[in-house]
């Protein structure tokens, strides 16, 4: 359940809140606007435990990512009281799902720290490299390449949905697919492209 404030855990949830949202932020280049729910009982509170938090967030450059949006869910927190604010003292897991434009994507893409990535995908999905731009055009996903000695770049369009933890890509024209290279700490359950929109859904293990 979610705790209000009371005589006794009000400023103790005050405390904490303010605490994650410091660490938060912390963790970002840039974020907007945060709001933060608290889950627990008093009594945890008052021990720095917590049932999990739930985190609704927009505009959010995440190491070099810039989310439209982020809503997650975190599993038991447990945190401690100090005069300087609050630490945390474990990793927790957290799930739930983000959303990045198509052409914030592609500015990810064409400059660091995801540029190696970017080129990765020209290489992997048309033989050519770097790539040369992003786009999402409803549910399918087109990728741009340079051509030596044309005037107009290659182009092809592709298709995604999750699978062995990661985002799999394949071809409209063909069978073959190419799984994403993903962090160990990170499972994708779901994605997939609508309105110019990626929308991806997993899970993830968060380290203090």
């Amino acid at each position: 359940m979610s705790v209000s404030p009371s005589s006794r855990t009000g400023p103790v949830l005050q405390l904490i809140a303010s605490g994650l949202k410091l660490w938060i932020r912390s963790r970002c280049e840039s974020i907007g606007d945060l709001q933060l729910q608290l889950h627990g009982s008093g009594l945890g509170l008052l021990q720095g435990k917590l049932e999990g938090v739930s985190l609704s967030a927009r505009d959010v450059r995440f190491r070099g990512l810039p989310l439209q949006r982020a809503e997650l869910r975190s599993g038991p927190i447990q945190v401690n009281l100090t005069p300087g604010g609050v630490v945390l003292q474990q990793f927790f897991d957290v799930q739930g799902d983000v959303a990045i434009t198509g052409r914030a994507l592609n500015e990810a893409l064409l400059s660091e720290p995801w540029r190696w990535l970017g080129d990765w995908l020209a290489e992997q999905l048309m033989g050519l490299t770097p790539l040369g731009g992003l786009r999402i055009d409803n549910d399918q996903m087109e990728l741009q390449a340079p051509v030596v000695a044309h005037k107009d770049p290659a182009r092809r369009r592709f298709r995604l949905r999750a699978g062995e933890g990661t985002v799999v890509i394949h071809p409209i024209d063909d069978d073959r697919e190419t799984l994403l290279p993903m962090d160990d700490g990170i499972q994708i359950e779901q994605a997939e492209l609508q309105a110019g929109i990626l929308h991806l859904q997993g899970r993830a293990r968060v380290t203090p």
